[in-house]
């Protein structure tokens, strides 16, 4: 191997170290809770008092695990995605809890339709209902995971609010009819 060669072939697995450091950097719970203070101050709190924080089994689901798709084309175009909202983390857009609240309902609904298209890619990636001890749930719970298989809905259609508290219109929604979120 050439002089040349040699020095392109480090560059290059210097660049593809860098990168990959990089997105790993940027794919951390760390990163997510802790970059920005609109995390930091309007999402993390609400997380901290969900199931998917606080639950029996001990296990905590942190951003990245819902929000991160593990396969390498979704996750690429979820980072190309997340150029956006660094944009408008710059701009201020949801900088104090007035504007966050504004925009929370439209955000939550982007959110919602991305894991319904992807039928929930994410959620399934932690929760099988194959691997469902469907004696162990509630009688309640049983019926609708069965009415949700028939009828092929996808986790998120029945579990919004599980990880965040709902949007206030949201919330408004469900209390008119009777029925809890998660």
């Amino acid at each position: 191997m050439g002089a040349p060669l040699a020095q392109t072939v480090g560059v290059g697995m210097a660049l593809y170290a860098g990168a990959g450091a990089a997105m790993h950097a940027v794919s951390s719970q760390e990163f997510c809770a802790g970059a920005c203070h609109e995390m930091q101050s309007f999402v993390t709190p609400g997380w901290q008092q969900s199931p998917h924080y606080h639950n029996a089994s001990g296990v905590k689901a942190g951003c990245p695990d819902c929000h991160m798709p593990g396969p390498f084309v979704p996750k690429m175009i979820r980072k190309a995605q997340a150029l956006r909202e660094g944009y408008h983390h710059i701009l201020g857009t949801i900088s104090t809890q007035e504007k966050f609240d504004a925009h929370r309902a439209e955000m939550a609904e982007r959110v919602w339709t991305y894991m319904k298209a992807n039928d929930s890619r994410e959620c399934r990636a932690c929760h099988s209902a194959e691997r469902m001890d469907a004696e162990s749930q509630n009688k309640m719970a049983q019926r609708s995971h069965a009415r949700a298989k028939e009828s092929g809905k996808t986790c998120i259609e029945c579990h919004q609010g599980v990880a965040h508290p709902l949007p206030e219109e949201e919330e408004q929604a469900v209390a008119a009819l009777g029925s809890p979120a998660g």
